[in-house]
């Protein structure tokens, strides 16, 4: 069916205003890549634009080595991998059994858990029963307060609610074990949903600041956004550089540094994001309507 004048003309102004929105998100970005990649002189005189100006890579060498940027680099990595994992794993054995009717106790449970995603603690109690448990200057006190995201529970468990019965009866007849059931059939059907929430995980730990600056006080723990934030903060940087390599220091000025720093913390997530785009797009339409 052909469409109106009308509708091409809305269907314009929609994609003009999707595009600039896309713009707005992507040009920032592009400008920080640009500038981490031009030299002194362009960066002092503000010529640097969306193209890097005399094409120079001093703020990335004297990031890698003037920083401790990898440390960094490798304690985001650590805790987003097997924070991701753990996530994942608990929240695929919690929501897994409130999918099911015949669980018994599923709405006073059901009803518990969305009880505290309305109601919490606050940081002070947190804190003090972090400090209790000795997990204060440990990972675990990244990974086991927000263990199970409620909102992605109940996002799997409508996932796991919505496939057939049928399903699982004839895994049971086949004489399936529940473990069984779950890992050869459940999850391979999940991944849309499992990739989704995994990529909502992901995400929050890579991102880690105020968690971060609250329970970790031992600066070799820290992740890459502490890093950068401490970067951007630090008006003595360009000084300890320059006692340390006076030659290297004179090519560099400190919104070059930054900027390294920045494009370095953001280009790993955008590489993961295509490999989990196909999924993620399903994922996300769970509880759509459907016709």
């Amino acid at each position: 069916m052909r469409s109106t004048t009308g509708e091409k003309i809305f269907y314009f102004c929609n994609a003009l205003f999707l595009l600039l929105i896309g713009l707005s998100c992507v040009l920032p970005l592009v400008h920080v890549a640009s500038l981490s990649l031009s030299d002194k002189h362009a960066l002092a005189s503000g010529s640097v634009g969306l193209w890097p100006v005399n094409f120079d890579l001093s703020a990335y060498k004297a990031l890698i080595n003037e920083t401790p940027v990898l440390q960094a680099f490798r304690n985001s990595v650590v805790i987003t991998v097997v924070g991701t994992l753990l996530n994942m794993f608990f929240t695929i054995l919690a929501a897994y059994p409130l999918s099911k009717r015949y669980f018994i106790g599923r709405r006073v449970f059901s009803f518990l858990i969305i009880f505290t995603m309305l109601f919490s603690a606050g940081i002070i109690p947190m804190y003090l029963l972090l400090k209790s448990l000795g997990l204060l200057n440990s990972y675990g006190s990244l990974w086991f307060p927000g263990l199970v995201s409620v909102w992605n529970l109940m996002v799997l468990r409508s996932f796991f609610e919505a496939m057939p019965e049928e399903l699982e009866e004839a895994a049971r007849i086949d004489g399936c074990s529940e473990w069984r059931l779950i890992w050869s059939i459940i999850l391979p059907l999940s991944l849309p949903a499992i990739a989704a929430i995994s990529l909502f995980y992901a995400v929050g730990h890579w991102n880690a600041f105020m968690s971060v600056l609250i329970y970790i006080s031992k600066s070799d723990l820290h992740n890459l956004s502490v890093l950068v934030q401490q970067m951007i903060m630090n008006q003595t940087l360009m000084q300890e550089l320059a006692n340390v390599q006076p030659d290297l220091a004179m090519s560099l000025t400190p919104e070059g540094v930054k900027a390294a720093g920045i494009i370095v913390m953001v280009i790993p997530m955008l590489i993961v994001y295509p490999f989990l785009q196909k999924y993620f797009v399903k994922g996300v339409m769970i509880g759509a309507v459907k016709g």
